[in-house]
């Protein structure tokens, strides 16, 4: 036990989980039960399970509760489940931010621009929820937070095991949209519907590739051939996406994930074409 809220324990399989609740510990000792009946929040961290519980034992259970709170109804409305190790790196960055708050010190965060163009949703939620934390308690949050928060929601979202491996996918993603922009030119419309559809694409193949899972419904062999005589800039574009992807994934991207990166690109380029001819007639 770290104080009087907080615990770790063994749950009913064996696995190390860390315990929270107003007076859980009080009068307790190590190997005796707690009252289930006290537990406001478990997290069963993945790793590093005492290190975790140091970090939760130094922060009021209010401010954990409010912090989990917000951060669970934004993840909700974004469509994503929140794993243990994700709610308690929010609550521990948030906590940290309120700290340097209090102490007068501001941090910069430099990724505004590729957060509001890769993860607009992530980031309105994010801007939501620092309202949300500053309506609900005296230290006020700058603006800046909402950058990082935006960042969690998106390691929550494609299930990386961490913020910074979540960059590393977002500025892989902006890659893409570049080797495209580039290809396309200035008719690109990077903020387009299916634009951002081909995004989200990017997003759970990012999942799939991480997980070691990917397509393989047949339809390369269904279409893969027919987009290659009917598209063939769009197949020659997803081929070299791909191998952008193989490069920096380290891994083969296989080819049914390739024909629906082609489906992709060809409605990228035939709305781009289109939007083309609009401007010359």
């Amino acid at each position: 036990m770290f104080n009087n809220n907080v615990v770790l324990a063994r749950d009913e399989i064996g696995r190390e989980a860390i315990l929270t609740g107003k007076g859980l510990a009080f009068g307790r000792k190590a190997g005796q039960r707690v009252d289930t009946t006290l537990i406001d929040r478990r997290y069963v961290p993945a790793h590093n399970a005492e290190s975790v519980a140091e970090v939760i034992a130094g922060i009021p259970l209010e401010r954990i509760a409010l912090i989990e709170r917000v951060f669970r109804s934004a993840a909700r409305e974004l469509g994503t489940g929140v794993p243990s190790s994700t709610v308690v790196a929010v609550v521990d960055h948030v906590n940290q931010a309120m700290e340097r708050v209090s102490a007068g010190i501001t941090m910069d965060y430099p990724l505004r621009a590729e957060v509001a163009h890769l993860h607009p949703d992530e980031l309105r939620l994010a801007e939501r929820m620092v309202a949300e934390l500053n309506a609900a308690q005296e230290v006020q949050l700058p603006a800046g937070e909402a950058i990082a928060l935006a960042l969690h929601l998106f390691t929550a979202a494609v299930g990386a095991p961490s913020t910074q491996e979540a960059s590393a996918q977002s500025r892989l993603i902006g890659q893409v949209m570049g080797l495209l922009k580039a290809a396309l030119g200035e008719g690109f419309d990077e903020h387009s519907i299916n634009a951002a559809r081909f995004a989200v694409h990017l997003r759970y193949f990012l999942v799939r590739a991480r997980t070691g899972v990917q397509i393989q419904d047949g339809t390369a062999s269904i279409v893969a051939e027919s987009l290659r005589q009917t598209q063939p800039r769009a197949h020659r574009l997803a081929l070299r996406i791909a191998e952008l992807l193989e490069m920096r994934l380290g891994m083969r991207v296989l080819a049914d994930e390739t024909a629906y990166l082609t489906m992709h690109v060809a409605r990228l380029l035939n709305a781009n074409e289109s939007g083309s001819d609009a401007q010359h007639n």
